[in-house]
């Protein structure tokens, strides 16, 4: 979620690769000289292309890795659909949500930012989805939440969660053309101008905050499974995670040997919960806990969903307006617009840090606005397909490439395509359906802290020294918890005398995120102070563009097929922001068409080309 700053704990290899060494780029503040000198360099660049079993190979851990918060969204989004008994439905969002998450890494990698950066669901839309689902309209009818008295093959069910699901389409489609026009426009640089970390902070940990009540009902099914299963996790991801096994491999110079492989610091949520899951099924069979629905911890056994893999199809193939035809919800179309905002700034950080770990010169103006475009594009591709959610790029990821030093896009390419595959077979997203819903809560319970904590971690820029800071950030927090409860609890407090604009209201002020990030943004804008002060020097410094237009920058992010070249014979495109500048030539001699480089500008400050292309669209 919220963008990897520095690369803590990334310093090993996950994999002991042969081949040439890329430098990563250097570091403004060196750690240790002492420090081993193959800990910065790379097995393979961006550019460069692995053979295709480690490409494979490196797919599949990459699309380990995103599972976890994958598969988190649809299975909290069925508590505001009226789908907690619906197994079978579950399934096909899963399905879904991992083909769009496949075709939209296929997509920025190809088209957009052009990094090795894997595109999935966002936690950012969640907030604003369920804040919406939550108003009177669009409660869950009581006989939805009985087992018993659920037919999920009735027309009436059927029209249930559709229709909720249908509005929820048409708001994200509507919001992500925003992120469209931002990213194509070239504007995202007036964001980042007036949005620091003293608004970044509350925003994104009011997400993980906000969601204390899924994970709570979800956990307090049965706390001891629960509880294993955070142990389990922070077991793996923090106490385990410098253990390196030892695992079979075959090269050609070697032949049949062993690598160790770093296995609990790249996959403790996939191990945590196949265990946990395996531990439930193994005392569901010996009838352990309890078969009667009435005692407490029924819900930890796996049998709830019946039979969910026989039932699901092999293959299913995921199409949009697979639901209907989407419905527009004015409400849902603002609290939705709160959070590709914030998903756009997070998605500037990410690019950054992806570039440094990957071994590519800082991201220039043109690929950003494109990777932001590219995103706008991914979230209206989500609505219209019907995963309830949108897409942004993952940290998590990310942070993988610092610990398998191959920083290769050729490797998230694979991982676009056997994310697709999964999302074809409907047996994948049924085996996901079936964990039990205490495991999921003890994954919430470790998953939205790291959120939370991750936001908070953005004031490491900004001087918390200061009294200011402290106000701003303290009451920015507080408001986007006590406002949003206190709107639930009076729904009907919010009367302005016009439906559509109670509605509005109802949604944006019951959106956490939106709450606190709109009171930070305000007083960090208002409360004078010096941009050291607020962090703006330190922010804008690590999202500068200092990136020129040379040789090394346009073979990483040029597009490709020769669109780049087409682009460059063309004066006036070069005004277009998305578009890559001229090609370098020598006409002064240097090697350089000094009329060709773009300038170093931060991407605050808005170009001529930004606001030409911001009238005309």
């Amino acid at each position: 979620m919220a963008p990897e700053k520095e690369s803590n704990g990334l310093d090993n290899y996950a994999f002991a690769l042969d081949g040439r060494f890329c430098d990563l780029p250097e570091r403004k503040h060196e750690e240790d000289a002492s420090e081993d000198g193959d800990n910065n360099k790379l097995t393979y660049c961006v550019t460069d292309v692995p053979p295709w079993y480690l490409c494979i190979i490196l797919g599949i851990q990459h699309c380990l890795t995103a599972i976890g918060g994958i598969i988190a969204i649809p299975l909290i989004l069925s508590q505001g659909l009226c789908l907690q008994h619906d197994g079978l439905t579950q399934s096909h969002l899963m399905s879904t949500i991992f083909f769009v998450s496949g075709l939209c890494t296929l997509l920025q990698v190809t088209f957009g930012v052009r990094l090795p950066i894997l595109q999935g669901g966002t936690f950012t839309l969640l907030s604003p989805s369920m804040a919406m689902l939550s108003m009177p309209e669009w409660t869950c009818p009581a006989w939805t939440q009985n087992a018993s008295l659920v037919n999920t093959s009735s027309a009436e069910f059927i029209e249930v969660w559709q229709s909720r699901m249908r509005a929820l389409q048409g708001s994200i489609m509507v919001g992500s053309l925003f992120q469209v026009f931002v990213g194509f426009s070239g504007l995202i640089g007036l964001f980042i101008r007036f949005i620091g970390p003293l608004t970044i902070a509350p925003t994104i940990s009011l997400i993980g905050l906000s969601l204390f009540d899924s994970a709570g009902s979800s956990a307090g099914n049965h706390w001891g499974i629960s509880t294993m299963t955070t142990g389990l996790i922070i077991l793996f991801s923090q106490y385990l995670r410098h253990i390196a096994v030892p695992f079979p491999t075959y090269s050609k110079d070697k032949k049949l040997h062993t690598s160790r492989i770093y296995v609990f610091q790249i996959l403790p949520v996939l191990l945590g919960i196949t265990l946990s899951w395996l531990i439930c099924y193994i005392l569901t069979r010996f009838n352990v806990l309890p078969p009667n629905p009435d005692h407490y911890g029924y819900l930890a056994r796996t049998d709830l969903k019946g039979d969910v893999m026989g039932q699901a199809p092999w293959f299913s193939f995921p199409y949009p307006g697979q639901w209907g035809t989407p419905t527009v919800s004015l409400a849902g179309v603002a609290g939705i617009l709160a959070g590709v905002i914030s998903s756009m700034i997070e998605s500037v950080g990410d690019y950054h840090a992806c570039a440094r770990l990957s071994g590519a010169p800082p991201p220039p103006k043109h690929a950003i606005n494109r990777g932001i475009g590219i995103e706008g594009l991914g979230c209206l591709l989500a609505g219209a397909w019907g995963t309830g959610n949108g897409t942004t790029s993952y940290s998590e990821n990310v942070g993988a490439l610092g610990i398998t030093k191959v920083g290769s896009r050729m490797v998230i390419v694979a991982s676009g395509i056997l994310m697709i595959v999964m999302g074809v077979f409907g047996k994948v997203g049924a085996i996901f359906s079936t964990i039990p819903s205490p495991v999921i809560g003890g994954m919430f319970m470790v998953m939205f802290g790291v959120i939370s904590a991750a936001g908070v971690s953005n004031l490491q820029y900004a001087d918390m020294n200061s009294s200011r800071n402290i106000f701003i950030f303290g009451f920015s927090m507080f408001s986007g918890l006590v406002i949003p409860n206190w709107i639930i609890k009076n729904p009907k407090a919010i009367t302005t005398g016009v439906v559509e604009l109670d509605q509005v209201l109802q949604v944006l002020l019951t959106t956490s995120m939106f709450v606190g990030g709109f009171f930070g943004f305000i007083l960090d804008n208002t409360i004078p102070a010096s941009k050291h002060e607020r962090g703006l020097h330190t922010w804008n410094k690590a999202h500068e563009d200092d990136s020129s237009n040379t040789l090394e920058s346009g073979e990483v992010y040029n597009l490709p097929f020769g669109i780049s070249s087409y682009f460059s014979s063309s004066s006036w495109l070069r005004y277009v922001p998305f578009c890559p500048p001229g090609a370098p030539s020598s006409l002064d001699g240097s090697g350089a068409d000094v009329t060709a480089l773009e300038s170093k500008q931060p991407l605050g400050q808005p170009e001529t080309s930004q606001i030409i292309m911001g009238v005309a669209l």
